[in-house]
């Protein structure tokens, strides 16, 4: 049971996005249509994946004082990997998300979930912690990638789902567009959550879904801020 709530735990009560609010640069960049909203969420689950592991085993390894550098060096490695298979096998995904892609190395998810969790648990809960967030980047890409195309484009991966009659609404394509969507998202996700998102948020650190991963010291910094 612990380790499905390890699972299933990024999915929505503590979404990357929609509820930590991470990654908000690249989910607003690429999420103009679905097919890119969904690339970019499975290069980063992988990337996340097989960083959390390599971190979960070298956290004896690595010395404190040089964690950081060395968490960057693992991730870019992963990144380097995924970014050679989707330019190999899917070449349109790496055009369409251009500079994104190699930026998952600096992608606050990742370098957080190494930090907050890798380096303090064991392989197998690492391993289901950055699945897990990986998804959960992943879903709310997806819906605001779909939701964006829909309305911008009247299509849905490609696919022509609104009449030639309608027009549609050009600046869902657009930054604008992106925030407004991105917005909604955040409010969809607090209601199916039946407003505990913001609740925890207003409880400071204690209320932070994530604060059991934290090196107990949040509290005090927050005291002192």
């Amino acid at each position: 049971m612990g380790h499905l709530k390890e699972l299933t735990k990024g999915f929505i009560k503590e979404n990357p996005v929609l509820v930590l609010l991470l990654g908000t640069c690249p989910t607003l960049a690429v999420s103009t249509m679905a097919k890119n909203g969904l690339g970019m969420g499975v290069a980063a689950t992988l990337v996340l994946l097989g960083s959390n592991i390599v971190i979960s085993l070298l956290k004896k390894v690595i010395p404190d004082k040089v964690r950081i550098p060395c968490y960057i060096v693992i991730i870019a490695g992963f990144v380097t990997i995924v970014q050679f298979l989707v330019k190999a096998y899917a070449p349109s995904i790496d055009s369409a998300l251009g500079i994104y892609l190699p930026l998952i190395v600096v992608n606050c998810i990742i370098l957080g979930r190494a930090e907050m969790f890798a380096s303090k648990r064991g392989v197998l809960d690492s391993a289901l912690d950055g699945l897990g967030m990986g998804i959960g980047f992943t879903i709310a890409l997806l819906l605001i990638g779909s939701i964006r195309e829909i309305l911008g484009a009247g299509t849905w991966f490609g696919l022509r789902l609104l009449p030639e009659s309608v027009s549609p609404i050009a600046m869902i394509g657009l930054p604008p567009g992106g925030f407004l969507i991105f917005g909604l998202a955040v409010a969809l996700a607090n209601w199916v959550s039946k407003g505990k998102i913001l609740k925890n948020k207003s409880a400071g650190c204690a209320g932070c879904p994530s604060s059991g991963a934290c090196s107990g010291d949040c509290e005090g910094k927050g005291e002192n801020a």
